[in-house]
């Protein structure tokens, strides 16, 4: 794990994280500047933990580039993966109004991150100044834990198929890219950690991508890229 302050030149063409991130896109290159002197560069190795269920953090963590996995973990060992976070995303939003809090969740990296750390002081400044930061942080909590409301209702009452699906469609917008045959998707997890994100075991995963390629939904293309086909064949499919 490697760290380096953050200095944002607006005239650099390389975009600084706070940019990134919706809650800031709204700012001046000089608010940008005042935000980005703030934060602090940290580099996480590939299956480098980030922070630890159980753990206490007032700081905002802002995915600069990278991929991270928000993960629980049952009494017996078994992960359970609650989201997934890419360039411009951040977690940690929650304990920004109540720091005494533990974090009930872990976050790995799934490939080389680079993460934006903004303190709760900074945090504060920054709010005071901006005050429309502090509503939008407020509707990433509100999403965010209606994004558990809801994993956790399909988990309980939705066939495996209908929740592959799901998520496939989740796939599709967080990191798929659009070509002439379709949307190709760079699975950034394991077969394992997919079957872990919807509740399933790896085996069911192969059979009901199987089943989808059959139904000419999708293409698979070897262990990590998705070939979606049929996009709206599948959303019609979990209607």
């Amino acid at each position: 794990m490697k760290g380096h302050s953050c200095n944002y030149n607006p005239k650099h063409k390389k975009e600084p994280c706070p940019k990134k991130v919706p809650i800031f896109q709204s700012l001046s290159d000089d608010e940008i500047m005042k935000i980005s002197r703030m934060t602090r560069h940290i580099q996480y190795s590939k299956g480098q933990m980030l922070l630890n269920e159980g753990e206490k953090s007032d700081k905002l963590f802002i995915v600069n580039h990278g991929q991270v996995k928000v993960s629980k973990f049952t009494m017996d060992g078994k992960e359970q993966i609650l989201y997934l976070l890419t360039s411009g995303e951040f977690f940690g939003e929650l304990h920004l109004f109540n720091p005494d809090v533990t974090h009930n969740f872990s976050v790995y990296a799934i490939e080389d991150t680079e993460i934006c750390l903004l303190t709760k002081e900074a945090m504060d400044r920054i709010m005071e100044d901006h005050s429309g930061i502090s509503i939008k942080l407020l509707t990433a909590v509100t999403q965010r834990l209606a994004h558990i409301e809801n994993l956790a209702q399909n988990l309980a009452t939705k066939n495996p198929d209908v929740r592959i699906a799901y998520m496939i469609l989740e796939f599709c917008q967080k990191f798929g890219k659009y070509i002439q045959e379709g949307v190709l998707i760079e699975l950034p997890i394991s077969r394992e950690e997919v079957a872990s994100y919807v509740g399933v075991t790896r085996e069911t995963i192969s059979r009901k991508f199987s089943k989808f390629e059959k139904l000419g939904f999708i293409s698979l293309c070897g262990n990590k890229q998705l070939l979606v086909k049929n996009e709206m064949a599948l959303r019609n499919y979990i209607q």
